[in-house]
């Protein structure tokens, strides 16, 4: 028999109910030939850095970098009894072969081949790929079922991928943690897009508005408006020469133009037009299509390409007629089918774009979710733009002369309204749509010839000033994204930009959850914005760290693996290498306890460099972590003395320089005394001395 194993457990029922697996076991499936069952996720993952080593528990900089030789996974604690069913099957004698219908892409290459691994299952396998979860996508998978060798090189780059994040993550957080006393995350995608972030929110806290004056002419049937000029004055001028003159017709220019259907959505363009439309997060968005996809009404959802294969050409046509019937927008509204406009099969790597399926048909849309159904019809919206006709218009462009001065009139006339036509009506439903975009509003102009007058023309003044950037949304802050770094690197990169369309989503929910952005609503859009926290870990961090080039630069790499074009070991060796030289290399920012500062209670100041020395488990330390002044609680001076550095002696000793200390412990007498300990510094070490009073006693 084959053993299937599936993502989850939903997955798993689809496939089984298509290959005949429908007797019902503890954890599995069966009938048909096969065994099916599922993983629920990640089952196991790598280790955490104190399986390696108990002393690990401890954030210590001298146990800098933690690099294991030997990578260990373990199982979650609520995924032992499914692990325990899928490692029994594997090891069955009724089972000769495995088959890996985990999602077809590189983190389900990764769940399926640890547990596989982990299992020491020798047993062959074979591969379940397919981008649709409908029945006759499912049949034709398993007749086309490759070998799982074939995907060597993406269980490899996964692997990489996985390895080199716990590395930079668990190095890199401990290493600014331990030297800033404040817990920061930090991560390979993670912290050049709070870069981004930050950066943006700097330009716009730099940002000085200028104020600029157009002057424009009311004339018949339209407005013609002149160049933007800087001084007022000169706006004054120009205004009170155009009222004495005529305005004459010097050119009157007419253009045919198009604007060609938008492209299919991959998982990035829908996420963005989600968040700009509906409001959602990108991580809505891709639960609210991961559910589609389970329950067969859209196709595999994390993908990068916006097209389709050749071999989807012939079914398109009864593919968009389903959809429309399920669009209102599209009623009584003509759909063609334009099917070479979303073709491409050398723009399509591991899955085609997202588009719904044609269960569409019969499935009850009205029971969805509101989400789901949502992105069901901006992803079905999307389909019929795509196939449809060019939104075509003519664009007249008529410039004037008054008074030496120029000016400009621009109109549209809309000659066919093609794709647009949909876009429209569909907009029209949407509650709170985003204002459409004034050029696409332009409206026709009246019919003027080249010198034609315009007498007692009424100038005015328009007073404006220039704007800032905008804050970031998770719609533009993904298209940063996609697009960060590009320019640095090599053209013929397969991924560039930070992330994947499948770890975009889950890296802003992390800024978020860490405390490095919040979301602001600001009247129809949510921004995007960063912390205190967010600004100044930015300030400390390392330029490798926080330029897009070190995760490009990974993306680069980590597809060659896939090919088998590069050694993994090659791969992890460069890592390695980076991060023994920014742990021997980094130093403290000077002056980071204003950047990073404490919530503890300060006992005293540091008589060192005069910072704030607060209490933690082992003692008092300066806030300033280049001073390091310690006070340590388990001091040998006063265990010595059987007494203990308590918060009140350590703040005598730091306020006054001196601490009475009653019923010190005498090593040569066995009795008890009272003295003063005074506290001497010499620049590297605290030292302790004892005062007697004139009656103090040994």
């Amino acid at each position: 028999m084959k053993l299937v194993i599936a993502e989850k457990p939903s997955v798993a029922q689809s496939i089984a109910a298509v290959i005949g697996a429908t007797k019902r076991e503890k954890g599995y499936l069966e009938g048909g030939g096969y065994l099916v069952s599922w993983c629920v996720g990640h089952l196991a993952g790598l280790a955490n850095a104190e399986v390696y080593d108990p002393k690990y528990v401890k954030w210590k900089y001298d146990d800098l970098p933690i690099l294991p030789e030997n990578w260990q996974f373990v199982v979650g604690k609520d995924k032992k009894e499914q692990y325990g069913v899928l490692r029994e099957l594997m090891h069955s004698d009724k089972v000769d072969t495995v088959v890996n219908a985990c999602d077809a892409g590189r983190e389900g290459e990764a769940i399926f081949r640890t547990v596989y691994n982990l299992a020491g299952c020798k047993k062959p396998m074979e591969r379940l790929w397919i981008s649709s979860m409908e029945d006759s996508a499912i049949r034709q998978g398993f007749s086309q079922l490759k070998p799982g060798a074939d995907y060597d090189g993406l269980h490899q780059a996964a692997l990489c991928r996985s390895k080199a994040d716990w590395l930079v993550g668990i190095n890199a957080t401990r290493l600014f943690s331990v030297l800033y006393h404040k817990t920061l995350n930090i991560g390979r995608v993670m912290s050049p897009t709070l870069a981004l972030i930050v950066q943006r929110e700097a330009e716009i806290d730099a940002f000085k508005p200028e104020p600029f004056y157009t002057v424009a002419l009311e004339l018949e049937g339209f407005t013609a408006t002149g160049e933007r000029l800087n001084e007022k004055a000169t706006a004054l001028r120009a205004k009170e020469d155009c009222s004495h003159s005529p305005a004459i017709v010097k050119a009157v220019e007419q253009k045919d133009k198009a604007e060609k259907p938008p492209a299919l959505y991959d998982l990035t363009t829908l996420q963005r037009d989600a968040n700009r439309l509906l409001a959602f997060t990108a991580q809505q968005t891709l639960d609210y299509l991961q559910n589609l996809y389970e329950k067969k009404l859209c196709t595999y959802p994390r993908t990068d390409s916006r097209y389709l294969t050749s071999d989807m050409a012939e079914g398109l046509p009864v593919l968009v007629n389903t959809v429309a019937k399920m669009m209102p927008c599209a009623n009584g509204i003509a759909v063609p089918v334009h099917a070479a406009q979303v073709i491409n099969d050398k723009k399509v790597s591991d899955h085609h774009a997202v588009i719904p399926t044609q269960n569409v048909q019969s499935a009850d849309l009205s029971a969805l979710p509101v989400g789901e159904r949502a992105i069901l019809e901006l992803v079905a919206l999307r389909l019929l733009c795509a196939v449809g006709q060019p939104y075509e218009y003519a664009e007249t462009t008529i410039t004037l002369d008054c008074a030496g001065y120029s000016f400009t009139a621009k109109g549209r006339a809309v000659q066919n309204t093609g794709w647009k036509a949909l876009e429209q009506r569909y907009r029209a439903g949407l509650k709170d749509a985003p204002e459409p975009d004034a050029e696409n509003d332009a409206k026709a102009l009246p019919v003027v010839t080249q010198g034609q007058t315009f007498e007692g023309v009424v100038p005015g003044i328009k007073e404006g000033k220039t704007t800032p950037p905008k804050h970031f949304t998770e719609d533009t802050l993904l298209s940063a994204m996609e697009v960060a770094g590009a320019k640095d690197m090599p053209e013929d990169a397969e991924r560039k930009g930070l992330g994947t369309p499948a770890t975009r989503a889950g890296i802003l929910e992390k800024l978020v959850s860490t405390g490095f952005v919040e979301r602001k609503k600001s009247k129809k859009t949510v921004q995007l914005l960063p912390t205190h926290d967010a600004v100044s870990l930015i300030t400390v961090l390392p330029e490798q760290l926080q330029s897009p080039l070190l995760t490009a630069e990974w993306e680069y790499r980590l597809k060659e693996i896939e090919r088998s074009e590069l050694e993994p070991d090659a791969f992890m060796g460069g890592i390695a290498a980076m991060l023994k030289e920014l742990v021997s290399t980094y130093h403290v920012i000077q002056g980071a306890e204003v950047l990073f500062p404490s919530e503890k209670e300060v006992i005293g100041k540091c008589p060192r460099c005069g910072g704030a020395v607060t209490e933690s488990k082992q003692g008092f330390f300066c806030e300033n972590a280049a001073c390091k002044f310690a006070l340590w609680k388990n001091s040998k001076f006063f265990s010595m003395k059987k007494k203990q550095l308590t918060k009140a002696v350590a703040s005598d000793l730091l306020n006054k320089g001196k601490a009475q200390l009653n019923g010190c412990y005498s090593e040569k007498t066995g009795k008890t005394y009272d003295a003063t300990v005074l506290l001497e510094d010499d620049g590297k070490w605290a030292n302790f001395k004892l005062e007697f009073s004139k009656k103090g006693g040994k």
